[in-house]
């Protein structure tokens, strides 16, 4: 897809604000660079205090990515390319081998775990990709074929899972439940439940929610990749107050 977006839409094409296309892909090749570096080289990113926080690894995350943009700079659209097709193979044969369940390097920390599993780790690796190359589709206008199921159900499997974090604050009588129904060419519900301790998410619509929150999956990923949308398109049945959380969940580190 990106070979056949001309060089001049490379730095023209605005992808998110501040961002345009080149800066996009520059971004996926140091994300996929560095995973490669970490866990096949264990060649670890120099950070003089590790970050604890939800601001420091946001700190963190934003310094890595601003300089794999900058460096991104000096090479040219097929170059980026060329080095993506090639990074990428190393990246799928790095993920190839590894024990799903054992500990990953990273946490996944919008779905508030202090640890992850591999399997965890690779879902939120492929949901950096999927929604970045979104955005490049959108603003290039090329065909939004990932809106299919074979691409986007996995997305929208993993990036539900920053739902309880959301809601962690939330108090409410336990078996409260809010449903997220998800329309259009790719279909599902997912439903967010209290219990004793904490909320948890499941698949499905569940029973008599007190909130559910409709969307079609075209904003779907919009809402939860921090893209703008018109959010009048979405619809909110019972509880206002309950639903309101879910509408500031990011699947994504800010």
């Amino acid at each position: 897809m990106l070979r056949a977006i001309p060089d001049e839409d490379w730095q023209r094409q605005t992808v998110a604000p501040g961002w345009r296309v080149r800066d996009v892909a520059a971004h996926l090749l140091d994300v996929k660079l560095r995973k490669v570096a970490v866990y096949r080289d264990r060649h670890f990113p120099h950070v003089d205090k590790p970050p604890v926080t939800a601001a420091e690894i946001a700190q963190l995350v934003n310094g890595l990515n601003a300089g794999g943009v900058q460096f991104g700079a000096r090479l040219s659209p097929r170059l980026i390319v060329d080095l993506l097709e090639i990074a990428g193979g190393w990246v799928a044969d790095v993920i190839e081998h590894l024990a799903p369940h054992e500990r990953a390097v990273f946490s996944v920390s919008w779905a508030g775990e202090s640890e992850s599993e591999n399997w965890m780790d690779t879902g939120r690796e492929y949901t950096e990709h999927w929604h970045h190359q979104m955005q490049i589709r959108d603003a290039v206008g090329a065909p939004k074929i990932l809106l299919q199921p074979e691409w986007m159900t996995p997305l929208l499997d993993i990036s539900v899972r920053a739902l309880p974090h959301t809601y962690r604050a939330v108090d409410a009588p336990i078996g409260t439940t809010v449903t997220l129904n998800v329309t259009g060419a790719t279909a599902g519900s997912w439903s967010l439940v209290r219990d004793a301790a904490t909320w948890r998410i499941n698949a499905g619509a569940g029973t008599n929610p007190q909130a559910s929150v409709d969307i079609a999956a075209d904003d779907a990923w919009r809402l939860l990749y921090n893209a703008p949308f018109d959010r009048s398109r979405v619809v909110v049945t019972g509880d206002s107050t309950l639903a309101a959380p879910l509408m500031r969940a990011r699947s994504v580190v800010l």
